[in-house]
């Protein structure tokens, strides 16, 4: 008979922590042996009950998912843990992976992935990006090359100021912009010196050269 795999799940909203309960128990192989709504819950459960996964929350109360974390590999390094987010940065990848987890869940795909996410790592590999990673010097060695990427700057500028931007560096007047998004004029003029100030421009003509060089539009 197969082995359950024993999981505590820390997650500080009761519905997150009752959906991956109900998601687990329905199908074989997996046992919900503790919950925690908290950093510190998190700690004391996965030290008393010795889980083979821990399911953890990136974001929480008292103590935020990373520093559960660190608390945790100080104490045993035995369990998998297995982050769950919302959201995530490449660059908390990298300290999620260097700290010790073995991998990310992004609760949007929770359905598609937890169950497979949870066997995967349980197994001693890594969960990364939605697939399975056995190298994870490779899969950290491009995660730091995208963190090293320069990221695209926007100065401040609302998707609306940026499509005004657009039109500057293709030579549109403020009639033909006001035309183009149907507002008024001096909605337009708004934009402009709201553009201007965000970006430390003085004309049209520094704006459009201002666009180009910091790559504010695509190019054509």
């Amino acid at each position: 008979m197969e082995r359950l795999i024993r999981i505590v799940i820390a997650d500080d909203h009761p519905v997150v922590r009752i959906g991956v309960r109900n998601m687990l128990t329905q199908r074989d192989g997996f046992e919900v042996v503790g919950d925690a709504a908290d950093g510190d819950e998190a700690i004391t459960q996965t030290l008393e009950l010795s889980p083979d996964v821990l399911l953890l929350d990136l974001m929480m109360p008292k103590l935020p998912g990373l520093e559960a974390m660190r608390a945790i590999m100080n104490g045993t390094a035995s369990v998998k843990i297995l982050l769950l987010t919302s959201t995530i940065t490449t660059q908390q990848v990298i300290e999620a992976l260097q700290i010790g987890a073995r991998g990310i869940v992004l609760k949007d795909a929770l359905g598609n992935h937890l169950q497979t996410a949870i066997r995967t790592v349980a197994a001693g590999d890594y969960w990364i990006g939605g697939k399975r990673v056995v190298n994870l010097v490779s899969a950290l060695h491009d995660l730091m090359e995208k963190a090293a990427m320069p990221q695209h700057k926007t100065y401040g500028l609302t998707p609306r100021e940026l499509e005004v931007v657009g039109c500057i560096v293709e030579g549109c007047s403020n009639r033909d912009i006001a035309r183009q998004f149907s507002l008024s004029e001096e909605t337009v003029k708004r934009h402009l010196s709201n553009i201007f100030d965000k970006t430390g421009v003085s004309t049209r003509l520094e704006l459009a050269l201002f666009a180009i060089a910091h790559q504010l539009v695509a190019p054509r």
